[in-house]
């Protein structure tokens, strides 16, 4: 395995395996879907995150993960972990998140957002215990309950369960690896209406035998419906998993089709 307190250098990487840099970037993508530069990268945020949560300050713990300088870590630092490492240090203080609960034809669907987009769509049926998930993940961040803040988002997303497209782009400010900001873009290319299977989402960055990874992308995505992992499906058909329940995967996947059938039966009917 590459060091991962250093940069994927190709070069120091080709000496290493005997392979050319073209045949190395190829065969280290179709085995992991991503370059060695992401793996690294990856690797590198999870030892940093891991420190950070440890409580070790922000300049040990960036050059303890193999980051070369302070501007190098802050310059990806949004990108990478959704907020600055020394925010994410301190279980989010500092950080500014609202958000707002509202009815949906699938329960209760909580959104949080910050200044750069949202950070959660949980759906439930609990206020309360959607908000403590939300805390949880941010116990020392600005947390504020704010119903008419980021409202178009709230009313896009709220379009979303009802199984109609969004009318806007919703952009996101969550955390992710490479990987799994991979497979999210992958899922938002799905159309509604349609599924595909874990193996076809696999296969579509490139990695055929990314299967279950793929799945647990699926799982941990932290924004229903902006992301719709709900289209994702097993190869057999069945529905596979979903965080929010079964039924509710089930319910948005026959609301969208409905409503794509619709809108088909009517382009029909203007010809």
């Amino acid at each position: 395995m590459t060091d991962t307190n250093s940069r994927a250098d190709l070069r120091r990487l080709t000496v290493v395996t005997g392979l050319s840099a073209d045949h190395l970037q190829r065969t280290f993508r179709k085995a992991m879907g991503i370059t060695p530069r992401q793996y690294a990268d990856a690797v590198r945020v999870a030892h940093l995150k891991s420190d950070l949560r440890k409580g070790t300050d922000v300049t040990t713990a960036l050059y303890e993960a193999g980051y070369g300088s302070t501007s190098r870590l802050y310059e990806r630092s949004d990108a990478q972990l959704g907020m600055t490492p020394d925010t994410y240090r301190r279980g989010g203080r500092g950080m500014k998140i609202s958000y707002t609960i509202a009815d949906c034809l699938l329960g209760r669907v909580l959104v949080a957002t910050t200044d750069r987009g949202i950070s959660a769509v949980s759906l439930g049926d609990n206020d309360s215990r959607l908000a403590a998930e939300l805390r949880k993940e941010y116990p020392n961040a600005e947390i504020r309950r704010s119903p008419s803040e980021h409202s178009r988002w709230l009313r896009a997303i709220i379009r979303g369960l009802a199984g109609l497209p969004p009318q806007i782009d919703l952009p996101t400010d969550v955390m992710a690896t490479a990987f799994q900001r991979r497979v999210w873009e992958a899922l938002r290319s799905i159309p509604s209406g349609t599924t595909s299977t874990y193996s076809e989402v696999a296969r579509s960055l490139g990695q055929p035998r990314a299967t279950r990874a793929v799945a647990r992308a699926c799982a941990t995505n932290p924004t229903a419906i902006v992301v719709p992992c709900h289209r994702v499906i097993r190869s057999d058909g069945s529905l596979g998993g979903y965080r929010w329940g079964l039924q509710r995967k089930k319910l948005l996947l026959e609301d969208e089709r409905r409503t794509a059938k619709h809108r088909s039966d009517f382009a029909k009917g203007r010809k």
